[in-house]
């Protein structure tokens, strides 16, 4: 079966593990989101994974609680982790390979991030799951997406999202909002639309690294994407 992407980092906000709850990790959105990671891997794709962790805690929302600026990414961080080994957990059920790699120590859990290590785990067809962001504060679960999409030689980073793409305006308020097929890197940034924060951006445009933002819960999408089909919005150039 042809295939257009090889090597694919996918992020995934920890919002959508949700689900329909208020909070935490709904089972089912975990067997979804492992089904079709599967899928890619039955292809022949390598596929490391970057998750967030607000459904557990956001550090930028720490401030409000009285905890320090810093500390809050800290805590953030690691509600990556927790997800990172929910995740894996639903992968190996399905009889996936895995490792998850965190960019803080913690080796009762996770192996440390090591660049040519994490990428012979690719090429051995384990799914890798980064985690605990870059290491330090100030920086989002799209930079640690976009730093190691660059240093594991992605092709694409699959940015899943609620939404069906990128569109002129935020369609869940404004009906008139228009999609977007494709976008250049430039356009983007002189629209203010919102794709990934300005450091992770930046850092996809200077090394040429297309995204594609697409409908995760839509079911087929993902492998749609690999085979080539034109889903969602890629942005490059």
């Amino acid at each position: 079966m042809p295939i257009k992407y090889k090597r694919i980092l996918l992020k995934l906000s920890g919002e959508s593990l949700m689900g329909q709850q208020q909070f935490g990790i709904d089972p089912s959105m975990l067997k979804h989101y492992a089904a079709q990671i599967k899928e890619l891997v039955d292809m022949g794709v390598e596929v490391a994974v970057v998750i967030g962790g607000g459904n557990i805690f956001r550090g930028l929302q720490a401030a409000g609680s009285g905890i320090e600026r810093v500390q809050g990414d800290y805590m953030g961080m690691m509600a990556t982790v927790i997800n990172g080994m929910a995740i894996q957990s639903a992968l190996e059920l399905k009889g996936v390979y895995t490792r998850l790699i965190s960019a803080i120590e913690m080796k009762q859990i996770a192996e440390p991030y090591i660049r040519r290590r994490a990428i012979r785990h690719l090429e051995k067809g384990r799914v890798v799951i980064f985690s605990a962001g870059t290491g330090s504060p100030y920086f989002t679960t799209d930079s640690a997406a976009a730093l190691r999409a660059n240093e594991i030689n992605a092709e694409v980073i699959l940015k899943g999202t609620r939404v069906d793409g990128v569109y002129s305006a935020d369609p869940e308020k404004d009906p008139t909002a228009t999609k977007f097929d494709k976008i250049s890197f430039a356009k983007v940034i002189s629209m203010g639309l919102s794709v990934m924060d300005m450091t992770a951006f930046t850092l996809c445009r200077e090394n040429d690294l297309p995204i594609i933002v697409f409908d995760i819960n839509g079911h087929e999408n993902l492998v749609r994407i690999i085979k080539g089909e034109a889903i969602g919005t890629l942005v490059e150039g």
